[in-house]
């Protein structure tokens, strides 16, 4: 499987850097990473971000209920020919947005389901859905493996249940190291979005074993000389 690599980053600066760059395909946002990057005006800030890059990006409703959520997914998808809306699995009162993703799935707008932890929540979404219109999945493997949660049968099970949509991607979401981007390769994951670090260390994978022995140790040399050490 050819995982493509998005970046999860709504800062300016970061996006026209690595929307330069070959290896990433597209970006995701959310509103925490909004706040995170100043934003203010939201309309504003996703223009901002539009004028960046050409590539899919995701920029999320911030509603909590369906008709707010409704109104917010059409009015995002307006702003350009490139966007994802995302809109997430529940609310935050635990309530699924079926009649939110069915709405704007019937309207041909293409969406980035959000927050998704299972093979049950997946198969809800599928539920919901034409064979047509672009959907993203995201799953979120970090977060699960945090709280000593195994997300890869979940995937597993995900992509099974996706193959006969020919319209929908599955997105390994919520990363916490470059090794993510392998297991989501070997997975079959269509997407990764990753934080830019975690990008400019997958773009030195390559390195074997005794050149990462050789570094550590020069590593541990170089500190303990800067440190003067004495026995």
């Amino acid at each position: 499987m050819n995982t493509k690599i998005f970046c999860d980053i709504a800062d300016l600066k970061l996006i026209k850097k690595f929307n330069k760059k070959k290896i990433v395909k597209g970006f995701t946002t959310n509103p925490s990473l909004m706040r995170k990057a100043g934003a203010k005006d939201y309309k504003l800030y996703c223009k901002k971000i539009l004028n960046l890059t050409s590539k899919p990006i995701s920029f999320e409703v911030f509603a909590d209920d369906e008709k707010k959520m409704i109104k917010q997914g059409q009015e995002i998808s307006k702003w350009g020919k490139n966007i994802y809306v995302k809109v997430p699995v529940t609310n935050s009162k635990g309530k699924f947005m079926g009649s939110v993703i069915n709405f704007l799935n019937k309207k041909k707008i293409k969406l980035n389901i959000t927050a998704v932890y299972n093979a049950k929540q997946t198969n809800k979404i599928l539920n919901k859905i034409d064979k047509k219109t672009k959907v993203i999945i995201s799953i979120f493997a970090g977060r699960a493996a945090d709280v000593g949660k195994d997300p890869v049968p979940e995937f597993h099970k995900s992509i099974k249940l996706s193959k006969k949509f020919k319209n929908v991607e599955i997105l390994w979401a919520s990363v916490r190291e470059p090794y993510n981007y392998i297991q989501s390769k070997q997975l079959g994951c269509h997407i990764i979005t990753v934080p830019p670090l975690i990008i400019e260390k997958i773009e030195k994978f390559g390195k074997t074993f005794d050149k990462l022995t050789t570094e550590t140790v020069k590593a541990f040399l170089v500190d303990s000389k800067k440190s003067k050490f004495k026995i």
